[in-house]
């Protein structure tokens, strides 16, 4: 037997190559057609701000009513680019490219305006309907995420967000109504985006968490979590009683760290920081339980989590299916200083740094600690683009993801089984961290700006017809 045999030296034949929105991001039409008020929908871009800082997330119940009620101020993510209305449109873009996937997210306030009503809305799942179909009419295959920081206003006002166990059986109900509804057309789904995020201090659009309404906020950050932990194997256990081929996910935001010295306290610190910033989701939600270190960080800081006897036995047997993450930065750690970012590395304008190698690095990490199939979610570069005369030269763009996609191709030859790609935002779309149409990702340029002016076009970027060719050569000319 010819050993070197057992190294692929080409992407996967059934590589899924695509690329991901959010609803919250894309679609606009937020009051349309039955849609209730999200966490999104409350997010304020002032005129002035700095863009290196992530935006705002952080509200009190009164600011939440302030913004609820404001009808002057700019809203970007209630506009999007008006997905809604254009997604066949754009869609019929993606199929130009060639891809295989698609990933978006459903919003829970199109299905469920308030979060805690008995029947869903009717002209929302219709909606969904027609852009799944449309989605598999392109020849792509829909990934579909479930919560895409898109909770709605009310389960926070309320409720409490995901502090409340409520919470489990809301979106409970919601899961079961989309496993219902499209499961005979859609295999891969996403329970959560992004399930580790808030350890990077956005407690608002994951869990619901207004601000001082908690004595620890950590602890009620932890507390949130275990609930939804609970929800996902809840979601498992009743994916596996459908006769469809289900298959759920969990995702992670990584911004993985590597030690700042050699020093083996550097070492150390650098590795627990990475256990509960990054690990931990999966060994909880893949391993199917709770880790030592886990226990022994929540005695530490003297957490007191409210657990039922079952809720352990629930995840044990229902763990998920595949990994999945978004890979945009990596910084350094310390035992002196925490979480610092790596000077050795060049930054986009956005003061994220730019690490192409890390993704490898993080593909072996990730498939040898969980040996489950892996889908990159996102990946991508937020930049300006220049618009001129219908073009936009954006080479920048076509280095930065060549330099990754090579990287998960040395991954696929140290043999991680990674069976997907989608870069984030094919197409232009509001961006998550700053609330701008200025920070673009797109293949495709959508002629709008922060204040949701503009003819609203879309228009090819020189990395549309780069990536339609990645994809035409399954990666084999990058």
């Amino acid at each position: 037997m010819n050993t070197y045999s057992k190294v692929p030296t080409e992407f996967p034949k059934e590589f899924l190559w695509g690329g991901a929105v959010a609803a919250n991001q894309c679609e606009g039409a937020w009051n349309i057609g039955g849609k209730g008020i999200s966490v999104a929908d409350i997010e304020e871009l002032p005129k002035e701000y700095d863009r290196k800082t992530v935006f705002n997330f952080k509200h009190t119940l009164e600011d939440i009513q302030r913004h609820i009620e404001d009808k002057e101020g700019n809203y970007p993510r209630r506009r999007g680019i008006d997905f809604y209305h254009h997604y066949k449109e754009d869609l019929a873009l993606m199929k130009e490219m060639g891809f295989k996937c698609f990933r978006t997210s459903i919003a829970w306030t199109r299905i469920f305006p308030k979060g805690d009503e008995n029947t869903p809305n009717e002209e929302g799942l219709k909606f969904y309907d027609n852009l799944i179909n449309e989605i598999i009419k392109d020849g792509m295959e829909p990934i579909i995420t479930m919560s895409h920081y898109e909770m709605p206003i009310h389960l926070v006002t309320k409720y409490g967000g995901w502090y409340n166990r409520k919470l489990i059986d809301l979106f409970y109900r919601y899961a079961k109504v989309l496993l219902d509804r499209y499961g005979n057309r859609v295999k891969y789904w996403i329970v959560m985006n992004q399930i580790n995020s808030f350890g990077w201090g956005a407690d608002f659009p994951g869990l619901g968490l207004a601000l001082n309404t908690h004595e620890d906020m950590l602890e009620a950050r932890y507390q949130s979590l275990h609930h939804q932990f609970v929800a996902n194997a809840m979601i498992k256990k009743y994916a596996k009683s459908l006769k469809y081929d289900i298959q759920i996910g969990v995702m992670n935001g990584c911004k993985f760290t590597y030690p700042k010295t050699c020093l083996p306290e550097d070492a150390l610190a650098c590795y627990q920081h990475n256990e509960m910033n990054q690990f931990f989701y999966g060994d909880v939600l893949l391993r199917g339980e709770y880790p030592g270190y886990a226990w022994r960080f929540f005695k530490e800081h003297k957490f007191n989590l409210h657990m039922q006897e079952q809720d352990l036995a629930l995840l044990k047997e229902n763990p998920s299916d595949f990994f999945s993450f978004s890979y945009y930065c990596t910084a350094i750690f310390s035992e002196e200083k925490g979480l610092e970012e790596n000077s050795l590395l060049s930054k986009s304008v956005y003061g994220w740094s730019i690490d192409s190698t890390g993704l490898r690095y993080l593909l072996n990490v990730y498939w040898d600690r969980w040996q489950k199939p892996i889908f990159i979610g996102e990946n991508g570069l937020g930049t300006f683009d220049t618009f001129e005369n219908g073009k936009i030269h954006d080479q920048y763009r076509i280095n930065y993801l060549k330099e990754h996609l090579k990287s998960l191709k040395e991954a696929i030859q140290d043999g991680v089984n990674c069976f997907g790609y989608a870069s984030w935002g094919p197409i232009d779309i509001i961006s998550c961290s700053q609330g701008e149409m200025d920070k673009r990702y797109g293949f495709i340029y959508v002629d709008l700006d922060n204040d949701g002016k503009g003819s609203s076009r879309r228009y090819k970027k020189d990395s549309f017809y780069w990536y339609k060719h990645v994809i035409e050569t399954n990666g084999s000319e990058l």
